[in-house]
């Protein structure tokens, strides 16, 4: 199959954050709902080997996939959308790029050439782009370029697709998006940016097959018309795709749009089977028209900016629509939160969820909101961090150790009930050097988690350096919170919960990552079930 694989390239003009991730996950799903196999990667153009080092406030939440690859958020909306795992193989970063062609080039791979960015470099992302479609699996490789056409570290990606586009021949092709904005001050929808973006592609030797045009208002037949006789593509190859009130309704739009038999037609793939849509309409029916609504507070330490927690949010979606009730989430500032005013800000919360996250920043807020939940029997999510959080909680104010506390934060305490992981502890290398990726753990019968799965095995993904102490295990069971789910290879306590509590549950592990529109996650599906059965409706 992989001389027939069908490679879709997507780039980006006018402005960042338009939607380009989801525009390829919504044409991946039409596609995939026809019968396809498709796949979607990510060309991020930064230097960064992966995102795993950013601060979420450069670049949002770090997506882990199974085989331990820490990688763009884009990749957690493809496997939301697809319901298929990713791989290292789904995000190229340009360090990564670098990184292989350097080191090449110090094993005398290149016999003695100047290693250049064309061909080396060029060679190089195609050869990345390509190695989905060689697995013979795919019917169709998407791939989003990063960034917007003109930036300077974008070139070498725009000249690989360019090269690659006449050595695939008719297997390939181009979509762009792009803005057509609105001025208020004239009442018109204006088509200059997207007439210039596409000029500058055309200067890169590009010349895109389809346009997918976001707007706030409908694009006319006429307006259409306008931009195909600008930018040199077919009437019908202008793509609205207009503000939406949940990305999850963006394939509806793209299917009435016709994306994706435009793409067909134009990659000669014919196809009689229509796209079947039928469970996501189902899920965004249950989404839009929910019977009560429950307020759950997010703690977390990056709450300005919510796509630092973006799979959490999604999952809550997720689990929302499964449940059918909307999920009013409270982002909450866990720096500040103290003893004095948790009362009165978590005050109204039918469940806490306190958030993943490293370093001592607002960690004191998060164990105060883990004690505010624990002692008013408000429903308990902890993640990672936060799961930690509720073992430094619970050794201070239930088993009195009062300096209880992480080695991450407090090299110093007596009460190391949180500590590194043992083949963490001689590592410099801070990139990619985590417990990473896919593990699996052993579920305790009659515990809640063994409720929540339905099952005793599971395999879920990781991304951390600390772990529960086990010399305190048997002082924190005798006291009421119990280690109901087991790393079953080197026993590291993976879940944590209270005995005698509604629902009170952390995990070592990230569920967010795993959760999607055709399988909630049975994790926040069961928190989510614990508030509705212990909240009163709250009028949205």
């Amino acid at each position: 199959m992989s001389n027939s694989t069908k490679y879709v390239f997507v780039t980006g003009g006018v402005t960042s954050s338009l939607g380009k991730g989801i525009i390829s996950a919504s044409l991946a799903k039409l596609l995939q709902s026809r019968g396809f196999s498709v796949t979607i990667q990510k060309l991020d153009p930064y230097i960064n080997v992966d995102p795993g080092t950013l601060n979420p406030y450069e670049h949002g939440e770090c997506f882990v996939t199974d085989d331990g690859a820490e990688t763009d958020l884009d990749l957690g909306h493809y496997e939301r959308f697809l319901n298929v795992p990713t791989s290292q193989a789904n995000n190229v970063t340009t360090g990564k790029i670098y990184q292989s062609v350097i080191e090449k080039e110090r094993r005398g791979e290149y016999l003695g050439k100047t290693v250049q960015i064309i061909p080396h470099i060029t060679d190089e992302i195609k050869e990345r782009i390509q190695i989905l479609g060689k697995k013979g699996t795919h019917e169709f490789v998407i791939t989003e370029i990063g960034g917007t056409v003109g930036d300077i570290e974008s070139l070498p990606y725009i000249e690989a697709v360019r090269q690659l586009k006449w050595e695939l021949g008719g297997n390939a092709m181009f979509i762009h998006l792009t803005l057509v904005p609105y001025l208020a001050a004239s009442g018109e929808l204006k088509t200059k940016p997207t007439q210039h973006s596409v000029k500058t592609l055309l200067e890169y030797g590009v010349q895109p097959d389809i346009l997918v045009c976001r707007t706030e208002h409908h694009l006319s037949r006429e307006l259409r018309n306008k931009i195909a006789r600008f930018c040199n593509v077919d009437p019908d190859a202008v793509i609205e795709s207009i503000d939406a009130k949940s990305i999850y309704e963006v394939p509806m739009l793209m299917k009435e749009e016709k994306l994706d038999d435009v793409v067909l037609r134009k990659l000669k793939m014919p196809s009689t089977v229509p796209p079947d849509l039928d469970n996501w309409a189902t899920f965004l029916h249950k989404w839009g028209n929910p019977e009560k609504t429950v307020r759950i507070g997010l703690i977390g330490k990056y709450v300005e900016l919510k796509d630092s927690y973006k799979s959490i949010a999604e999952s809550f979606i997720h689990a929302g629509s499964s449940n059918q009730v909307k999920i009013d989430v409270r982002w909450i500032h866990s720096e500040k939160l103290n003893d004095e005013n948790v009362g009165i800000m978590l005050d109204g919360l039918s469940g806490i969820l306190v958030a993943p996250g490293f370093g001592s920043r607002g960690i004191e807020g998060k164990i105060c909101a883990v004690k505010h939940a624990r002692e008013y029997q408000i429903p308990f999510l902890g993640i990672c961090l936060g799961m930690q959080c509720a073992v430094i909680e619970f050794a201070r104010n239930v088993l009195n150790h009062k300096d209880a506390h992480t080695t991450e934060i407090d090299q110093t305490t007596k009460h190391p009930v949180i500590h590194i992981m043992d083949n963490q502890k001689n590592i410099v290398n801070k990139g990619g050097t985590m417990r990473l990726g896919a593990y699996p753990c052993k579920l305790s019968n009659g515990s809640i988690i063994k409720e929540a799965y339905g099952r005793t095995e599971i395999s879920e993904r990781h991304r951390h350096r600390f772990e529960f102490n086990n010399e305190y295990i048997a002082e924190f069971e005798n006291a009421g919170m119990i280690a109901s789910g087991i790393n079953p290879e080197g026993g590291l306590v993976e879940i944590i919960e209270l005995k005698d509590h509604p629902w009170f549950v952390g995990v070592q592990f990230h569920p967010e990552y795993k959760s999607t529109v055709a399988n909630p996650h049975p994790i926040f599906n069961a928190f989510v079930k614990a508030t509705v059965r212990i909240s009163e409706p709250v009028k949205s």
